[in-house]
């Protein structure tokens, strides 16, 4: 665990994890939970850094079955999901509390939004620096590089920081 930068704190049986305990992943994810045979087994939850969870039954390490909820409340449906698709683009936190006046535009479920440093993107768990192609976590701890393909994703997807002037200027 040293080398990949885990932490777990709980029960050992024959060195290896076993009954109710905590594994820590470098990426601040946490897995609360039975553990059996050094794996996640029976009952656990999921802790993201972004405030979501996945509640969950394991077996040998797999989830079987569960449930993701997202930090707001949200609890994804497998079925009959009727957020955010092609009718309705509305915010969860707009469905709940309502849409603002004409005029007052919601960026995001997070209102206010998030400040993104300039000539970033907010990918959702955190910002993309176009320029060195990393992500970092919303506090600006190093989570990953981002490949081809997830630059890709951002740039053409996720909300950018204001990077030009925009507006009427009175000399034009």
């Amino acid at each position: 665990m040293e080398f990949t930068g885990s932490s777990y704190t709980g029960a050992f049986k024959n060195g290896r994890m076993e009954g109710e305990g905590e594994y820590k992943f470098p990426t601040e994810t946490r897995y609360v939970g039975d553990m059996k045979d050094g794996m996640f087994h029976g009952k656990g939850v999921l802790y993201f850094p972004n405030g979501s969870k996945y509640e969950g039954t394991w077996e040998k390490g797999i989830s079987k079955q569960g449930k993701y909820t997202f930090s707001d409340g949200l609890e994804y449906q497998e079925k009959d999901w009727e957020f955010c698709d092609g009718y309705d683009r509305q915010f969860y936190t707009e469905r709940c509390n309502g849409l603002k006046p004409a005029g007052e535009s919601q960026l995001t479920d997070l209102d206010p939004p998030r400040v993104i440093p300039d000539g970033c993107y907010d990918c959702g768990d955190g910002f993309y620096d176009p320029n060195t192609r990393v992500i970092t976590d919303y506090e600006h701890h190093f989570l990953r590089n981002a490949d081809d393909y997830e630059r890709e994703w951002i740039v053409s997807t996720c909300r950018k920081s204001w990077d030009e002037v925009v507006g009427h200027s009175p000399d034009n």
